[in-house]
């Protein structure tokens, strides 16, 4: 692998855009979503490098302070301990009681005591306490124990003297908060969206060449100007076939005329090589003139109505049969499917014939895979050569190159085939068939 490629490979811009949701939704909410988390983080990280950690710094040297006076004032008044110990309990919220000539507890520091120690509350008490203390938390109280000279001096606090409860009410504001916009986001986003679901909806299935009645553009400015634009398309593209079509009509209704004129003054005339030479140059215009005809029927205004095309490939391959025909037909399971009824028998049964007509053996087989019906039509004959498989599609296109219509038809059926197939927003495509001929296939949205 050279270095450009490999560098092409490895840029970051890549693996950032696997990470970026596909659909516009996902985006958005990324969008908005996106600086809400940022913002949340950053607010967290001063709160609690900053906040949290002065408000539990002060209120630990709060504590510290009131149990080193209340040392002080059992050391210079020892005679009023029991006022002392009262006041402590109104006046601070502090339990006090004194083991006399107790001793402290050698024992090594747990990890959770030592934990509390590393904390800020118990650094701070590190600072301000002198004398040796330990401290451990019971139920929803901290207890301390002081050695003084007279022996231990207990100490209970109520924990709400040592912690803020503003932490938890800052979290809870903070992801209550974020849900209630991501919610109102994600309301608001999906209703943006839905417009431009129904424009996505509206232009698939006119693009099957089905018709969508009840569209309307909607949504923002942006898109309801997208959606006036797929409407204005829509009424172009159906103006420009309808006129096509009565064109193609007037003209070969039009031309019908002068040729029943010319092929009644040819039949009255003396028979000779000149006579019949114009005999069958009228006979090749007329029926390129049925072809076209047959062209602007496949183009024409029929509604599209729900098919079952396991029947009509079924009456197909019957009436193959009746004429003497060899066809094999395998249909994995009835499928339905909303087409024009007459235009796609037609594009069938021209795809259908041409095989017949240049092979012994034709096979038709029926499948859907995913969201596509395919159709092929294998045969036995002598195929067409890769590079003309997609000249045949043009019209009056022949390979046979002479006027025989029983050797080369006029040149309109592929092109008919493949206008309808397109019309129905699939494809017909040509290639290579397992029995030795060509393989036609039709490939059809469900």
């Amino acid at each position: 692998m050279s270095t450009p490629v490999l560098l092409k490979r490895l840029m970051p811009g890549r693996f950032l855009k696997r990470l970026v949701p596909s659909r516009l939704l996902g985006r958005l909410l990324l969008i908005v979503v996106m600086p809400l988390v940022i913002l949340i983080g950053i607010s967290s990280f001063i709160f609690y490098e900053r906040h949290w950690d002065t408000v539990a710094r002060q209120l630990a040297l709060g504590l510290a302070g009131d149990i080193m006076m209340l040392v002080a004032l059992q050391t210079v008044y020892p005679d009023d301990q029991t006022t002392i110990w009262r006041m402590a309990q109104s006046g601070m919220q502090l339990q006090v009681s004194l083991e006399p000539g107790g001793r402290l507890d050698d024992r090594p520091l747990s990890e959770e005591e030592r934990a509390f120690l590393d904390g800020p509350f118990g650094l701070a008490l590190q600072e301000r306490v002198v004398h040796p203390f330990r401290i451990e938390e019971v139920e929803r109280d901290v207890r301390l124990s002081v050695q003084v000279a007279d022996g231990v001096l207990h100490v209970v606090s109520p924990r709400k003297r040592v912690f803020s409860s503003t932490t938890y009410i800052f979290i809870i504001w903070m992801i209550g908060v974020s849900l209630l916009v991501s919610a109102l986001a994600i309301v608001f986003v999906r209703n943006q969206v839905r417009p431009i679901r129904h424009l996505a909806a509206a232009t698939r299935l006119f693009g099957k060449g089905r018709d969508v009645p009840g569209f309307k553009p909607e949504g923002a400015a942006e898109v309801r100007q997208a959606g006036q634009a797929f409407v204005l398309m829509r009424e172009r593209i159906r103006r420009q076939i309808e006129q096509r079509t009565e064109m193609l009509a007037g003209v070969s209704h039009d031309l019908r005329t002068p040729l029943t004129r010319m092929k009644l003054q040819l039949a009255l005339m003396q028979e000779g090589e000149d006579i019949e030479a114009l005999q069958e140059d009228v006979n090749e215009m007329e029926r390129m003139i049925e072809g076209y005809l047959a062209f602007a029927r496949g183009e024409g205004s029929e509604s599209i109505q729900m098919v079952n095309l396991t029947a009509l490939l079924t009456t197909l391959a019957s009436r193959v049969r009746r004429q003497g025909g060899a066809i094999d037909l395998h249909v994995e399971r009835e499928i339905l499917l909303p087409v024009r009824a007459n235009a796609m028998e037609r594009c069938l049964s021209n795809l259908i014939s041409n095989a017949v007509r240049y092979a012994g053996h034709v096979a038709v087989r029926v499948s859907q895979r995913g969201e596509s019906i395919d159709i092929l039509i294998d045969d036995d004959g002598p195929g067409i050569p890769p590079d003309k498989r997609e000249e045949v599609f043009r019209a009056f296109y022949r390979l046979e190159i002479s006027r025989n219509p029983a050797t080369g038809g006029v040149g309109l059926g592929l092109t008919i085939a493949r206008d309808i197939a397109r019309g129905h927003g699939g494809d017909v495509l040509l290639e290579g068939s397992p029995l030795g001929g060509l393989r036609a296939q039709v490939r059809l949205p469900v």
